[in-house]
């Protein structure tokens, strides 16, 4: 392995050098190799020790996944790894291809949008910790993710990674999953910075937004993640104010490191980097590639042909450029690397233990949402015969979607999941439909054969045949990972279900009076069979423990918790974007001069401003199929009468209070949610927006007091004139419920 620890090594002989001397102080070596010393110090001692050319080394990839260190001072390489939601396999030193490891099968865990529909942080801190452990155990310094791109349109492939349509609920999710990576000394690398909301054209959109909706929508969740103490961000491959956004000096410069003392390493996503005089001054630190010098294949000493290699080497050479920004750049990868490889704490990590199994378990059974459940369906109970059907309830999920596939070392799918809680029931699987028979993704396969010769008409026939003397009548479907669907690289073409599934659901109804419909997917999709539907459950791409997470909420071992992330518009047509300059963009003037020929630039503005999601919704009295925030469970809540403490302190600062009773037989959890109103304002401002919320678990008929704190940044809106966040005086309304269209009370206080 190339990663070695050298910096490890070169400590080791400084020590051997000293044996058998009198003891003058604890260490006797380097100042930078001297643990005991503060972060800075060190960072400071071996950035004098380095030439420019060892300086601009760091500046670049040296493979597909690191970059170089400084052997001479035994500063090791960095090294990095996708995704948000597991360990990437290891591939070949300049190539996608598999390195053929056997020991790189990892923990897959949920896709962040579940992660985020179980509304609690403490889960957030969990994976973050546990997928931490894999990262360090496997020697990565550099976790890339999470994502916390907001959720605009249900078509955008890549939603799946990401935290949801709400900044504050993001940003809420967002610091304690960092926080829990980093504690393995592994950074995590927020992406993709910033306003990439798209897949479609994701190199070539410059998008304009106006300050407002910049700050109010799209920025908070990175802003937290700063402030949460993250020590990398990824930059993201589209254009904002027509600069690229991996060197861009609005956001690099002048927002992540100015107005928020962003004090990381801003990495490049894969061959995101055009410009070297920009990637010099416009705030990126380190330069990575998907082929070889990220734009095209096959040049030899590719890396030397970096952006920032050997034509930055030049500029500095030839006195066209200083070497001021190099310092800042070489300053902030020594600080990560004296953070993570270089740490005095020197973390082990683990890999596929049972401690993350149970944790991956747990995360996706709480995300999971029970969207409708007439006639108390769910939990199954007095089964002896079950029938299943659908592909999703025994194709592999893990595999595909772009750079977050992974090799799992098992996955257990929902069919066998079913099957290992259920020991004494007949189960009975039909396929009802053919989605996708593939399932490879950069050499990694499933090793399923999921061919079928019958036509779609014959699958609906006998999944209806089966149907006859079954107690319950499960169907899984939704989307899966393949290209037009929940995947990287590409978005969805049609917001209702691929693959002729309506049909197979709409007959279903029509004969089973007990059908569970169990959407998998990452994105909102149409339902028009939802009335005759009587149980409705939204999963998610649930990772390794996929099945058994699924059947604990099923069987009632787990009462579900989740609400949803995002909202569900029962068409398209209902939701803010209604032109192509919109979404995805009209070609511009600009052309970008790509290895794949010149290329129009897409220019696509965010004329719906601060209306996203919910907001945009309640704004137009637009009802959705089902709200932001919504969720069942197998047991009823009741709210009391919010109270605001009595005085409001100088700083804008209330308590808001409200009991919560579980009113039913079965033990569970509420997400009590707090949307803050401003029917006073002077500019145009949402219905309501969340500021508070906590999940909090009750025994039947226990009651829990709930409080949240909501301080004057949660009543500002963003004044662009006087780029500052703005408390105007006057009344605020807290509106409190169980979800953005279920409120069960209210209470108004006056900021003086």
């Amino acid at each position: 392995m190339k990663n070695l620890n050298l910096a490890s090594s070169a400590l080791l002989v400084a020590l051997a050098l000293s044996c058998g001397q009198p003891a003058k102080k604890a260490f006797d070596g380097p100042a930078y190799l001297d643990e005991s010393l503060p972060l800075e110090e060190r960072v400071e001692d071996a950035l004098s020790r380095m030439t420019t050319e060892e300086k601009v080394a760091l500046t670049h990839a040296q493979s597909k996944f690191s970059s170089a260190g400084v052997p001479r001072l035994g500063i090791p390489e960095v090294w990095c790894t996708d995704g948000p939601h597991g360990i990437r396999a290891e591939v070949l030193w300049d190539e996608w291809d598999q390195a053929g490891w056997t020991s790189d099968s990892c923990t897959a865990f949920p896709a962040l949008t579940a992660l985020a529909a179980s509304w609690d942080p403490s889960l957030a801190g969990l994976y973050g910790t546990v997928i931490g452990e894999e990262a360090r155990y496997r020697k990565k310094d550099v976790l890339l993710g999470p994502g916390v791109n907001i959720y605009r349109s249900p078509l955008n492939g890549r939603n799946f990674e990401y935290m949801g349509e709400d900044p504050f609920l993001a940003s809420r999710m967002v610091v304690p999953y960092v926080q829990g990576v980093q504690s393995n000394n592994v950074a995590a690398c927020v992406k993709h910075y910033a306003l990439n909301n798209q897949e479609t054209a994701r190199f070539f959109t410059n998008v304009t937004v106006d300050d407002r909706t910049l700050y109010e929508i799209y920025l908070p969740a990175f802003k937290a993640a700063v402030e949460g103490g993250a020590w990398a961000i990824m930059g993201s491959y589209n254009l904002y104010k027509g600069q690229w956004n991996c060197h861009n000096q609005y956001l690099l410069n002048d927002i992540l490191k100015g107005e928020w003392g962003f004090d990381g390493v801003v990495i490049s996503d894969w061959g995101g980097v055009h410009d070297t005089d920009q990637a010099i001054t416009n705030g990126l630190d380190m330069e990575f590639g998907s082929w070889t010098n990220g734009l095209t294949m096959g040049m030899t000493n590719a890396y030397d042909s970096y952006f920032l290699a050997a034509p930055y080497l030049d500029r500095i050479r030839s006195g066209k450029v200083g070497v001021t920004e190099l310092d800042d750049k070489a300053r902030r990868i020594l600080r990560l690397i004296f953070r993570t490889s270089m740490s005095p704490e020197h973390k082990r990590g683990k890999f596929t233990s049972p401690e993350h199994y149970a944790a991956a378990r747990k995360i996706g059974a709480e995300g999971i949402v029970l969207l409708k459940n007439e006639g108390d369906v769910l939990p199954i109970k007095d089964a002896r015969k079950i029938l299943v059907v659908g592909e999703n309830a025994v194709k592999m999920m893990t595999v595909g979607g772009g750079s977050s596939s992974l090799k799992a070392q098992h996955e257990v799918s929902p069919l066998d999941g079913l099957r290992e809680a259920l020991p004494g029931v007949e189960i009975v699987y039909e396929r009802g439909y053919v989605g996708d028979a593939g399932g490879e993704y950069n050499g990694v396969t499933t090793g399923q054969d999921l061919s079928e010769k019958r036509s779609a008409a014959q699958l609906i026939a006998d999944a209806v045949k089966a149907a006859q003397g079954a107690d319950y009548v499960i169907y899984i479907g939704g989307l899966n990972k393949s290209d037009h669907q929940d995947a990287e690289g590409a978005d969805r073409e049609l917001y209702g279900l691929p693959y002729g599934q309506d049909a197979v659901i709409e007959a279903l109804a029509a004969t089973h009076p007990k059908l569970v419909v169990v959407n998998i997917s990452g994105n909102a999709v149409a339902m028009p069979w939802v009335s005759r539907v009587p149980a409705l459950v939204q999963d998610w791409y649930l990772g390794s423990e996929a099945g058994h997470s699924l059947a604990d909420v099923l069987t009632g071992a787990v009462n579900p918790s989740g609400k949803l992330p995002f909202t569900f518009p029962v068409a398209m047509e209902d939701g803010p974007l209604k032109t192509a300059e919109q979404y995805p963009g009209v070609p511009g003037d600009r052309k970008w001069e790509s290895s794949f020929g010149a290329v129009p630039i897409l220019e696509e503005t965010y004329s719906e401003g601060i209306y996203v999601g919910y907001r945009w919704y309640e704004s137009k009295q637009i009802a959705p199929l089902f709200p932001f925030g919504y969720g069942l469970s197998y047991t009823t809540f009741a709210y009391g009468e919010p109270k605001v403490s009595k005085a409001v302190t100088t700083d804008g600062s209330v308590s808001v209070s409200v009991p919560v009773t579980n009113t039913g037989s079965v033990a569970g959890a509420e997400v009590v949610q707090f949307y803050v109103a401003d029917p006073e304002a002077s500019v145009d401002r949402p219905v309501k927006e969340l500021k508070g919320f906590d999940k909090v678990w009750l025994e039947p008929g226990e009651t829990k007091t709930v409080t949240v704190q909501l301080t004057r940044e949660s009543l500002s809106f963003f004044d662009a004139a006087r780029h500052a966040w703005v408390a105007e005086p006057g009344r605020f309304d807290v509106l409190v419920g169980a979800s953005s269209a279920d409120i069960r009370g209210t209470v108004s206080f006056e900021l003086k």
